[in-house]
């Protein structure tokens, strides 16, 4: 019978793990392998699958698997690859294929023992880790004395991606990796061979993963057993680490997050926004559509501080980086959907809204949900873009769906019940940065090089914005809820 992990309470959001196994030429050694797996101690009331991908062997392995499969249909997931890929595309594609809520990463040759299973999930349990790391190098109850050139490689090789990671990682080439579903899922793995080892850990830490590492035992193969990996492999490895460290190619193209990434490292831009609407913000704060933290960054610390989003991978990323203040909480919420307001349970005096209005199909009742949520007296910061006659392709491929006048954005709050106490333009000259890539270049999307350049110049674009006769590519409303305010919509 499963135990539960000491220090763990039973798991809430995590009911089921995928056991992800890459298979290459293992008749000797997997069905053993499998056995360990389904033998395995987990946690009470988790579930587990095992999601197997043959790569093409041709020893007699594929018949082993299928026999097995057929034994156990409800928990053994089989796919094989028509052509010999490597380790990297069986993994890409049983992520793909894995329903769990965690994944880990095993090896079919019995180096890696499934008794390690408990340590690897306890942080992701605990509510401490998005992604931990099995390493064979820190203590733990024994492990079989490594091949000193291996060793010397594999720290060498983890060595040279911790300085492209800024990470202080032990083992980096490791196959235990535990991560939740969500975030596997969301990257794009390219490596079709043992680069995913330093491809996945340089995404991880792009994208900000509460990363741990726990000591594994570890019973290591040479290459007369049957050891795949070659001396080349770690050569490849090194041009990974420092390709995978320039390129940003940290989501997959469904979850269209790349945009948020991108402006989330525009610092000296964020500031200056951040700066601007701070005279405004009081000190319980609600900011709807908090993303990754670009403004949250910059309007703390504050008595009390709610950051809100509507989707699974910045909320996770949220509670990443705040969830350990006790002033702060990370709360699920729809700028369209009422009930979601409803189910605050803080009062705020401050609700910041930074680019999430264009997004809405009915900004009017957003404004009315904002409204409802404020004291008496409490402001929203409303900041969207401005100019109708600027809308491209550029704005529909970042999803607005609409562009606002001035007047615009006066006549819907004041329908929600706002009294306007400011409105003004924010970032004069980066209407003519907008102009020319959306209406003449006519291009879908910023350049990472584009944003760096401008957030570079950010003390300039400061000083023009007091000078330049020109609306901003942003409107800025700080609309305030009277202290004796008539019924939501009934300002028409």
């Amino acid at each position: 019978m499963p135990s539960q992990i000491p220090g763990v309470a039973e798991p809430i959001k995590f009911r089921r793990l995928s056991v992800l196994i890459p298979v290459y030429n293992e008749r000797y050694f997997v069905s053993q392998l499998i056995d360990q797996v389904l033998q395995a101690t987990l946690p009470t009331g988790m579930e587990r699958e095992l999601v197997i991908v043959d790569d093409c062997s041709t020893d007699g392995t594929q018949t082993i698997l299928s026999q097995i499969a057929e034994r156990y249909p409800e928990v053994i997931q089989l796919h094989f690859q028509d052509t010999n890929r490597g380790k990297g595309a069986a993994l890409r594609k049983a992520i793909a294929h894995a329903t769990g809520d965690v994944c880990i990463f095993q090896d079919a040759d019995l180096e890696y023992d499934p008794g390690d299973y408990q340590n690897l999930l306890r942080p992701i349990l605990a509510g401490d880790a998005d992604v931990v790391y099995g390493s064979r190098y820190l203590s733990s109850n024994y492990r079989k004395v490594h091949f000193f050139w291996h060793t010397f490689l594999n720290r060498s090789l983890t060595t040279f991606s911790n300085l492209f990671t800024d990470l202080t990682l032990t083992d980096m080439e490791t196959c235990y990796k535990a991560a939740k579903s969500s975030i596997l899922k969301s990257i794009p793995i390219r490596s079709d061979r043992f680069g995913v080892e330093p491809e996945i850990t340089a995404k991880f830490s792009k994208r900000g993963c509460r990363i741990f590492e726990v000591p594994i035992s570890y019973r290591g193969r040479s290459q007369d057993e049957g050891k795949k990996i070659k001396w080349f492999d770690g050569i490849k490895a090194v041009f990974a680490i420092i390709y995978f460290r320039f390129v940003d190619d940290i989501y997959e193209a469904e979850y269209g997050k790349s945009i948020l990434y991108n402006l989330s490292r525009t610092h000296r831009t964020n500031a200056w926004m951040a700066h601007a609407v701070n005279p405004w913000i009081g000190e319980r704060v609600l900011e709807i559509g908090a993303g990754l933290g670009n403004i949250t960054l910059k309007l703390l610390p504050r008595l009390h501080y709610t950051a809100s989003d509507r989707e699974p991978l910045q909320l996770d990323y949220l509670q990443s980086c705040f969830g350990g203040y006790n002033w702060m909480d990370v709360a699920r919420l729809d700028l369209e959907k009422e009930e979601d307001f409803d189910a605050l349970d803080e009062e705020y005096d401050s609700i910041v809204c930074v680019n999430v209005l264009q997004h809405t199909e009915e900004d009017e009742q957003a404004l009315m949900n904002i409204f409802g949520t404020l004291i008496s007296g409490g402001k929203a910061v409303i900041i969207v873009p401005h100019g109708k006659w600027l809308y491209s392709q550029l704005d529909r491929a970042l999803g607005y769906i609409r562009r606002y006048s001035r007047s615009d954005l006066i006549v819907k709050c004041r329908r929600a019940g706002f009294e306007m106490e400011r409105v003004f333009s924010f970032n004069r000259a980066g209407l003519l940065t907008w102009f020319v890539i959306g209406k003449i270049l006519r291009r879908k999307r910023f350049g990472k090089l584009t944003l760096k350049f401008h957030d570079s110049l950010v003390w300039l674009w400061r000083i023009l914005d007091k000078i330049l006769p020109l609306p901003g590519v942003f409107l800025v409303g700080i609309a305030i809820k009277p202290t004796s305010p008539q019924p939501r919509g009934q300002h028409r």
